[in-house]
């Protein structure tokens, strides 16, 4: 079916995965050193993040470890779901908090240090830096994980703000959708499917480098993104169905 190809043409691009898997012989090999120095998981995340993370965590890819999160545009519906499949999580005011539990909950495990402000991508990274800068931690790389229809602006937050620090992306799922319009595998937490549209849809107008994006030609949030035409068709295909996918931004987590 043509619009479930759309959508999973959209999902690869916008949620790269640069090592095959989480584990030191991965890394070696694919950017020639074993451990990055920094690894972040950001709340824009779904809870399957958390596993993501204590995978990178049990396997020693990383120096330090910290979760980034305070209150965006995501965070009500995470919010509620870890509230129906996680009761026992006392409640919180940011999404770093939240998965910090989760992952004490699961895998006993705590990270080096929470950042709880940031409501956006822009000062995800912004307050990552920082933080990793207040601990004197060396940040040459670092790994990113974040949710899969955020994590290409997310790289290209840190290419803008950092353009030295090596970037590893590790996406927290990866997703195919049927033609029937479901997901062939459920990662814990995934949004449901509109949602899920809406987040892709939203990101390539974001992403664009022209007069409205966030490239340096408009906002100048991010560094330069290329965008194939194959993705551009795809994106076009489906707002062309429901225009109500292409999300605005909100301007109550505007930094």
């Amino acid at each position: 079916m043509i619009i479930a190809h759309q959508i999973n043409i959209l999902a690869r691009f916008l949620g790269p995965r640069d090592v095959p898997k989480l584990s030191q012989v991965a890394f070696q090999k694919t950017i020639g050193h074993s451990k990055v120095d920094v690894c972040a998981l950001f709340g824009g995340s779904i809870i399957a993040g958390v596993d993501v993370l204590a995978e990178a965590m049990q396997h020693h890819v990383a120096k330090h470890y910290v979760i980034v999160g305070g209150y965006g545009h995501t965070t009500e519906k995470l919010f509620a779901q870890v509230a129906q499949l996680y009761p026992e999580v006392t409640p919180v005011e940011s999404e770093a908090e939240l998965f910090s539990q989760i992952l004490q909950l699961k895998y006993g495990l705590s990270v080096d240090a929470l950042e709880t402000k940031s409501t956006n991508c822009g000062n995800n990274i912004t307050n990552l830096l920082t933080l990793v800068a207040a601990h004197n931690w060396p940040c040459e790389s670092v790994l990113l994980m974040q949710d899969a229809t955020m994590q290409l602006r997310m790289h290209a937050t840190m290419n803008k703000v950092a353009p030295a620090v090596q970037v590893v992306d590790y996406a927290t799922y990866q997703v195919t959708v049927t033609d029937d319009l479901r997901y062939g595998a459920v990662p814990e937490g995934m949004w449901a499917m509109h949602h899920y549209l809406t987040l892709l849809c939203g990101e390539l107008p974001r992403l664009r480098d022209d007069a409205n994006g966030y490239g340096p030609q408009g906002k100048n949030y991010l560094a330069h993104v290329h965008i194939p035409d194959a993705v551009e068709r795809a994106w076009q295909t489906l707002v062309d169905q429901d225009p109500s996918l292409n999300r605005k931004a909100d301007p109550r987590f505007k930094s």
